[in-house]
Parts: C-alpha cells; sequence; structure tokens
C-alpha cells in the first residue's frame, strides 16, 4: 500500500469516527458533557469545575457536538485538515487531562484511546494532504491559509 493511500484510509477513518461520535451527540436531546466533567480528576479539576458551571456547561455541549462534528467533517471533505487535526489534538488532550493520571482501564494505561487519537491527528499534520479525494482544490482560492 502506498503512503498516500494509507493517509487517506487514516484520514476518512479518523474523519468517520469523529462524525459519528458528534451526530449521535447532535440528535440525543439528553446528551450532556455534564457526567464527564462531574467526573474530572487531576491538577486541571479547577477548569472543569468551571466547564461545568451553569453558565459554562451549555457552550461546552455545544463545542463538543459541533466541535466533533465539523471535525469530521472537513477530515472527510479533505478541508482543512491540519487546523482540524489541531482541533482534534486540543479536544482529546482536553478528554485525556480530566482522568486520573496515570489512567488504568481494562486494555490501557497512560496511553489510551484519547492519545491514540493525538497521535493519528499529528501524523496528518506530519504529512500534507496531497488532495486525493479532497474538496480543498476547489475551494483553495475561497480559504485562508491556515485552514488549507
Amino acid at each position: 500500500m502506498k503512503k498516500h493511500t494509507a493517509l487517506l484510509l487514516l484520514r476518512l477513518g479518523i474523519g468517520w469516527y469523529f462524525l459519528y461520535a458528534g451526530i449521535t451527540k447532535l440528535i440525543d436531546p439528553t446528551w450532556t458533557a455534564d457526567g464527564y466533567i462531574k467526573g474530572a480528576q487531576g491538577f486541571l479539576k479547577p477548569l472543569y469545575v468551571f466547564f461545568g458551571s451553569t453558565n459554562v456547561l451549555p457552550f461546552i455541549n455545544i463545542l463538543n457536538e459541533w466541535g466533533l462534528t465539523l471535525i469530521g467533517v472537513a477530515l472527510i471533505l479533505g478541508v482543512a485538515t491540519r487546523f482540524s487535526a489541531v482541533c482534534g489534538i486540543l479536544l482529546m488532550a482536553l478528554y485525556y487531562l480530566a482522568l486520573p493520571f496515570p489512567h488504568p482501564d481494562a486494555h490501557a494505561l497512560i496511553v489510551d484511546d484519547h492519545i491514540v487519537f493525538i497521535t493519528i491527528f499529528l501524523t496528518l499534520i506530519a504529512f500534507k494532504n496531497d488532495d486525493r479525494l479532497s474538496f480543498l482544490p476547489a475551494l483553495r482560492n475561497s480559504l485562508p491559509k491556515f485552514l488549507q
């Protein structure tokens, strides 16, 4: 398998994963980040307490739902791939830092799915999108440079 094919499959796969995660939150009127935020531990707990406050939580919910969805859409379409990857890293880091450290679960110690996603996003940043199965060429002139 060639490098560009592997990167395309990686981009499409992670894009679908994030799109689906976002859509399922958007269509579920009972979904909220409140439970995850209340379970936050560690040195950033005060930040998560702020995120869970009455005035901030609705904004955090919107950022989660739409952030996941738009990251997924951008990756699938091949538009703003690096920008989306940076946003994905930020989101995954915020999810990860809410967990106790080291974070043991049934299948991981320290390196869990959040860290794996971060490494995938770093890979997408490191290798420039080669425009295969991408809408970027058609949009190149209308997007700011940092979104290309």
